[in-house]
This record gives structure tokens, sequence and C-alpha cells, in this order.
């Protein structure tokens, strides 16, 4: 099987990278860098580029833009792949407001170029689309929340397994950012409902792992870890605090995506988090970093939530583990929290 794997340098890409060449797998990496152009030096994904190249045996690293049509169709013409796992992406909701055209070209036409260039000349390839829960924009705000001492939660019988995937993306506030991962997020569904190519869509939650180049804008527990070992600053955006997110390994996502690839079902949606087990506040978050560590953030607070934040959002993981029942979360939230701290603290030290 030969992998292509689109933004091979950051999380979710370089994840995939030493998954399948692990299992013998030819991976083909594309990347140029462009969080470093998003983020600035903080978000520099050149040191795990290097990292891919120095440890995996069948990796092969190729500097493209999948905002290049020319170049992706070209790429597709000289490769037979059989598996692309597409985790390219600008992924901030503040910079997507910023630099607009760059937001959208990236999450939503270069999606495009990807899958075109795929039914043009691999159609019998399995895509895999590196969707986020924020299509369904700030719409989990107004489910009926409970307000408890550290967290805020659901209060509806309905959602208590957290979002499923039947949840409307439709008419709520989404971000810019929010909108163009939806415009990718339907386009890979198209071309497997509409065309009958192997897409799969994951809808990721916190994705996380300690490879991450957390930076203010994304990355949210690898930079709450960096700056609570340095016992810097830290700023809470709105909601007390108590906004939830659920927290999934990297390792645990890829492994999804290879049960997927196996059986895959055209155009099926699926989300992908850490479910209700994963899932802590931010203030939470804090005092499990503290109790591993002995360190924390110096906390302060601005009322202004980020615009299309969750208050609230865990994944519903039932049809996912119904579709493929020999999948699981192998990674709990404390063992995540466990592995970063020590990761950083390893960096930190050389």
């Amino acid at each position: 099987m030969r992998v292509l794997v689109t933004g091979s340098s950051g999380l979710i890409g370089s994840e995939a990278v030493t998954f399948f060449d692990r299992m013998g797998f030819p991976v083909m990496g594309v990347d140029n860098n462009m969080r470093a152009d998003f983020f600035g030096p903080k978000g520099d994904t050149t040191w795990n580029r290097q990292r891919l190249e120095n440890d995996c045996e069948h990796f092969s690293h190729v500097t493209l833009d999948i905002r290049d049509r020319k170049a992706v169709l070209d790429l597709f013409q000289s490769n037979a792949f059989d598996l692309i796992i597409h985790a390219a992406a600008q992924p901030s909701h503040d910079l997507a407001a910023s630099r607009p055209f760059d937001d959208f070209d990236v999450n939503a036409v270069g999606t495009l170029n990807l899958l075109e260039a795929c039914r043009r000349h691999t159609p019998e390839a399995v895509f895999i689309h590196v969707s986020t829960n924020k299509v369904y924009g700030d719409g989990p705000n107004h489910i009926r929340l409970k307000e408890l001492e550290t967290r805020w939660d659901y209060d509806d019988a309905a959602f208590e397994h957290g979002i499923a995937e039947d949840f409307s993306i439709d008419r709520c506030l989404h971000s810019l950012f929010g909108a163009s991962k939806a415009a990718g997020d339907i386009m890979a569904q198209e071309y497997g409902k509409y065309f009958g190519m192997k897409t799969g869509v994951f809808r990721g939650g916190c994705l996380t792992g300690p490879q991450h180049s957390g930076v203010e804008l994304h990355g949210f527990l690898n930079y709450l870890v960096l700056v609570a070992l340095r016992e810097g600053d830290y700023t809470i955006f709105g909601y007390k605090g108590k906004q939830v997110r659920d927290q999934i390994h990297c390792h645990d996502v890829i492994n999804a995506f290879w049960h997927f690839a196996q059986n895959p079902r055209p155009g099926e949606v699926y989300n992908l988090g850490g479910g209700k087990g994963n899932a802590a506040s931010l203030l939470e978050c804090v005092d499990m970093i503290h109790g591993v560590c002995g360190k924390k953030p110096k906390l302060t607070y601005s009322d202004q939530n980020r615009v299309g934040d969750h208050i609230c959002y865990y994944s519903d993981l039932r049809k996912l583990k119904s579709h493929f029942p020999e999948w699981d979360l192998t990674y709990s939230l404390p063992r995540i929290v466990e592995e970063m701290v020590q990761n950083v603290s390893d960096v930190q030290r050389t």
C-alpha cells in the first residue's frame, strides 16, 4: 500500500507517517511548512520533518503547496497512491479572520484540488479528510448547559454521550475557519456520495500529542503544558475557564483512519475525539498538569471569548465504534498529559 500524507510535518500528518512507515508501507509526505508562515517561528515544523527523515525508513518528503492545482495534479499523475490522509490545513479561528483568502484557499480549495486529482488519477484510493468539530459552529453552545464547580456540561439527556454526526452544521456562527473547513468537509462527502469514491470525513475534537508545535492560536493542550512548565502567562478567553474539550491522542486518531481504510464507507462522516471520558475543562487541565509536574501557568482572564468557540464539546463516539468495533481509545487523558509533560521537559533539557 502506497500512502500519501498531506500536512506531513504537523501533528496528525507526522503521526500518520510514523504509523504507516512502521507497517512497512512507502509513505510520501507533502508539506510546505506553512504553519511557520501562519504562526511564526514557534509554529515552525522543520524539526518534525527532519525527525521523520531520520527515523522513518520508508518516508520521502515533497515540498508542495496544496493550493497549487497543477502541482497537485502532477503529483497524482506521477504516483499511484492507495491511501491519502489529508491533514494539511489552516487551523486557527483568529488567523482566518485576518487572512481569509489564505484560510479558504488552503482549507476548501486545497481540499478540492486533492479530491479531484485523486478522482482523475487514483479513483480507487481511500481518501481520508481530517475535518473538525468546528463545522458545527457555535450550535453546541445553544444546548442547555449546567455550570459545575470546574466545568460546564450538557444539561440535556439527548447529549449524554456528546455531539453526534447528525447535529446541524447550519444556521449558526462558525468563524471563517469553521466555514472553510465545512466547505472542504462537504466536498469530501460529495466525492464519496456523488462519484462513489472511498472518502471518509473525520470531524476531530482536540487532537493532541507530544509532537504538536503548539502556539497560542492553535494546539491548546500542548501550548498549555509549554507555558505551565516555564510558569509563564496564559490568558483564558471567556467562559470562566470552564470550557470543555475532549482530548484524543494522535495515535488513536490514525488507528481510526486505518480501520476505515480497511473497510471504507464512501462519503461517511465520523466524530472523532476523546469522548466524554477524555473531556476536561481548561481549569481541570491546569490542575492535571500541576499534579504531574508541580507547575502551572500564571492565569489571566478575558471576558471576551473567541468567536465561534465552544463552551462545551465532546464527541459522541458510538457511530464510529459501531462501524469499527475493534477500534477504541488507548490513551486516557492523564496518560496524554503525563506523556506531554515528559516530552516537553526532555526537549527543554536538550
